[in-house]
């Protein structure tokens, strides 16, 4: 799959574009998509980095970095991606100029985008404009109940599996693996200090059963309550791992929650706990 910055990057000739911001890729997304794909000759993804309502001003916590973003539209069978810089000059591009400026560069001879789709200033831009432009508009229906907004209220309740339904997949966390208390290790359990970026939405505190690497993993989020932290720590046990972590981009899967995090009367206490943690996540089943 070609990933281009600039409209030059891409190839030339005529393309189906699916226009969106694409934060974590689910099951509405796939559907525009698939809708895209069906249509006929190559796909391509025109997504937004940073996220606009970021640049806009509001708050946002994303479901997923732009690099996990243009794994998961790979794995969609897209053919190519152009992340456009969102700007505040681009957000005050009048609609028409976005689309000539940008889509009828491209070769857009189909544009596929949500309903709910909109662009240019003020938002003024939708379906129904960029058919009087021209263009071949598909306009896919919004799919009941999956939106990005409602999987970060499952993440924040940290109910991963309520989140995977929308997402068609295990949610996910994803950084950089960097040098921790190596507490872990004494207990008999080690962890990766999980690194994420400030933007990337983090699921409630607890401790939760899943996976990295194609090993089972059981991952804590929270504190450390019982050695009386107060910095957050992202610390997934990699079941059967052996090998060194250190400064590697790590994904994580998250497939069900286990528990709250507490602290406990001692340390015997505390390992005993671990160590069922860690037998559940064993056992515990990945979600469809």
């Amino acid at each position: 799959m070609r990933v281009a910055h600039r409209v030059e990057e891409l190839a030339a000739g005529e393309c189906v574009a699916a226009i969106g911001s694409f934060d974590g890729v689910h099951r509405g997304h796939r559907r525009v998509l698939e809708t895209a794909r069906a249509v006929g000759g190559p796909v391509t993804v025109v997504t937004f980095w940073p996220h606009p309502r970021l640049v806009l001003g509001n708050r946002v916590e994303l479901l997923s970095t732009l690099e996990r973003r243009i794994e998961l539209l790979e794995e969609a069978g897209v053919d190519e991606v152009l992340v456009v810089e969102f700007t505040p000059e681009l957000a005050a591009h009048e609609p028409a100029e976005f689309a000539e400026s940008l889509l009828r560069r491209i070769g857009a001879n189909v544009i596929v985008v949500g309903e709910n789709f909109r662009f240019g200033r003020a938002a003024a831009g939708d379906a129904a404009l960029l058919a009087r432009l021209g263009f071949d508009v598909r306009s896919v229906p919004t799919l009941a109940g999956v939106s990005s907004t409602i999987i970060r209220g499952f993440l924040r309740e940290g109910d991963v599996v309520g989140a995977a339904r929308l997402l068609g997949r295990p949610p996910e966390l994803e950084g950089t693996v960097v040098l921790g208390d190596r507490r872990g290790g004494t207990l008999g359990y080690p962890t990766a200090n999980l690194s994420v970026p400030t933007d990337l939405l983090v699921p409630a505190y607890g401790i939760y059963a899943g996976s990295a690497l194609e090993h089972r993993a059981a991952i804590s989020i929270g504190v450390n309550p019982h050695y009386g932290g107060d910095e957050r720590r992202i610390e997934p046990h990699l079941l059967d791992f052996e090998g060194d972590l250190y400064g590697r981009r790590l994904v994580v899967e998250l497939w069900q929650r286990l528990r709250e995090e507490r602290a406990f009367l001692s340390e015997d206490e505390l390992v005993a706990q671990i160590t069922r943690d860690v037998e559940r996540a064993r056992t515990a089943e990945r979600p469809p």
